[in-house]
């Protein structure tokens, strides 16, 4: 891979297939016309959302005026109508742009007039809230409701104090009323196709604009047997908000195989998820580890029909090596993925490789610890301060940067970003890779901890915390030091209130884990640990809460 102009020497005699979404909505329409999709409220199959997928294309350009190259937003939760969105948009060369429902108004409302929204649709449940912040709307035009009124308790909200913005029009009436779209514009691979912003802790977010090629390389990418290995026979629950870096992109690579795919709406609750993993018989599950830990007291205990359950693939954050044992021990494939919102968005995932056969439980566990190797389509190297590479030898610690197809190369709006190296991503994160590529993240490079002029892993040592039979969640935060620099603070929510781990307990059970200068010098019990929206440990808000200098 080069960033270098190719030369064509003598041109191949191939069809100029543009790779477009297009693609693998026309493959479920066909192909896997009878595959099912289920949320909440009702039962479909591919054949006839993508009916309705054509009708709302209509909906777009006819009854709502938009043109290629619009943004379309959407505020709302995993369903089949927003589903419908995810290729309606694309289809007529609009832009998706997803809002995380999770934010606070004033970031909501940066975000859709830094993308210049034309159109809104949002959750029934969601729309007093929509309404409360529509006059600061600067360039939306008109708001649509997914889901029927009747989900919402009381008078259905209106728009009366915001005569600029029509609506809120219906989603279902819309599409019943309109015709299939056949004749559809054509679309460059290109093109944007949907626009999703970042959801770091400091700063504005930053919005990353994906092109149809990049997703349709990603989505052929995703399904290989070495990454996530997608089929027919999967049953896909896609946990991971659709507002967030597009599920992870499994609405669009579960159907290019035709996996079949289910969605729980609002409802995040461990009974709900358990429900729908018995009920649907769930094969492939992707969530962030708070998830697979939330339910696992219900799998040892028999109270989970997970029988068809065979891969939960996880990230956002590390998981910890007790997370993964447990889950092998029910039979379960635990694997661990990484990626970003600029990453496409996933770009790794943790599995084994053929040099490793042969290794203990023990070393294998170690091996599935580490970050893994870099999909195929993708390059990854770790470079120095001064951004050169160095030695692959499983030692050297430096940024993480990668590139290719599905890599984001600037951000939308900013003219340029220090993030972007000579045709490189920095990632943020430090890591250390071995001679065949796997590597292995040992922690953002914001949140590592300088002690003595020694780095400190704050993911490792959460790892270990995280095993700890009286601590239920952890995290480990930089604080300043006077004699060391900074020194490791561990932010602890107990197992149990009435007996919480003491600082002792706590260096006693890492001892033999750990380097000793690693044991944190003091810990802070919290009933709840800070996450972001996407459920990420908010550490720039723990630090701040902590408010420590240590001797």
């Amino acid at each position: 891979m080069t960033t270098m102009t190719p030369t064509t020497t003598l041109p191949g005699l191939m069809q100029p297939t543009p790779l477009t979404l297009e693609m693998i909505f026309e493959r479920f329409r066909t192909v896997y016309a009878d595959g099912r999709l289920i949320d909440q409220e009702y039962e479909t199959t591919y054949g006839e959302v993508a009916d309705r997928i054509l009708r709302l294309a209509r909906v777009l350009t006819e009854e709502l005026g938009v043109q290629p190259g619009d943004r379309v937003a959407t505020f709302g939760h995993n369903s089949i109508r927003h589903f419908e969105l995810y290729y309606a948009v694309p289809l007529v060369g609009a832009v998706l742009h997803t809002i995380n429902v999770r934010l606070f108004d004033e970031q909501i409302v940066w975000i859709a007039n830094h993308a210049r929204d034309s159109v809104l649709f949002a959750d029934a449940a969601l729309l007093d809230q929509v309404v409360g912040f529509a006059p600061r709307l600067e360039t939306v035009r008109t708001i649509v409701r997914m889901g029927r009124p009747a989900e919402v308790p009381g008078a259905v909200p209106d728009l009366t104090g915001t005569p600029d913005i029509a609506g809120p029009f219906d989603h279902d009436e819309l599409i019943a009323a309109a015709e299939p779209l056949e004749e559809r514009p054509p679309i460059d691979e290109n093109a944007a196709f949907g626009l999703c912003y970042t959801s770091g802790t400091t700063g504005d977010p930053k919005g990353v604009l994906y092109s149809h090629r990049a997703m349709t390389l990603h989505s052929f990418a995703t399904c290989m047997t070495d990454h996530i290995g997608l089929g027919e026979r999967d049953v896909v629950f896609p946990v991971v908000p659709m507002f967030h870096a597009f599920a992870w992109a499994l609405p669009y690579a579960a159907p290019l195989t035709g996996a079949e795919l289910v969605f729980h709406g609002a409802d995040s609750s461990p009974a709900n998820l358990a429900r729908v993993i018995g009920d649907h018989r769930v094969t492939v599950s992707a969530g962030v580890p708070t998830i697979w830990k939330s339910l696992l007291p219900a799998l040892q205990a028999g109270e989970l029909d997970a029988d068809a359950l065979r891969l939960v693939f996880v990230g956002g954050s590390a998981s910890p090596r007790a997370l993964i044992e447990a889950y092998d021990g029910l039979g379960i494939d635990y694997l661990q993925v990484w990626g970003m919102t600029e990453t496409g968005p996933l770009a790794c995932a943790s599995r084994p490789r053929r040099r490793h056969a042969g290794m203990s439980a023990d070393e294998l566990l170690d091996v599935r610890e580490r970050t893994g190797t870099i999909f195929a389509g993708l390059q990854a190297r770790v470079t120095d301060d001064q951004g050169r590479s160095l030695p692959t030898d499983g030692v050297a610690v430096g940024e993480l940067e990668v590139r290719g197809p599905w890599i984001a190369s600037g951000y939308y709006g900013v003219e340029a970003d220090d993030r972007f190296n000579d045709g490189w991503l920095r990632t943020g994160d430090m890591a250390y890779m071995e001679r065949d590529g796997y590597f292995r993240i040992v922690d953002r490079a914001k949140d590592l901890v300088k002690s003595g002029g020694e780095w400190i892993s704050s993911v490792e040592l959460e790892g270990h915390l995280l095993a700890h039979p009286k601590v239920a969640d952890a995290a480990v935060v930089a604080v300043p030091s006077k004699r060391w620099d900074e020194r490791p603070v561990a932010v602890l929510v107990a197992t149990d209130p009435a007996d919480p781990p003491t600082l002792e307990d706590v260096r006693e059970f890492l001892l033999d884990r750990v380097a000793k200068w690693w044991l944190p010098d003091a810990i802070e019990l919290m009933a709840e640990i800070p996450k972001t929206s996407v459920g990420k440990l908010d550490k720039k808000r723990m630090r701040a809460q902590l408010d420590l200098v240590l001797d």
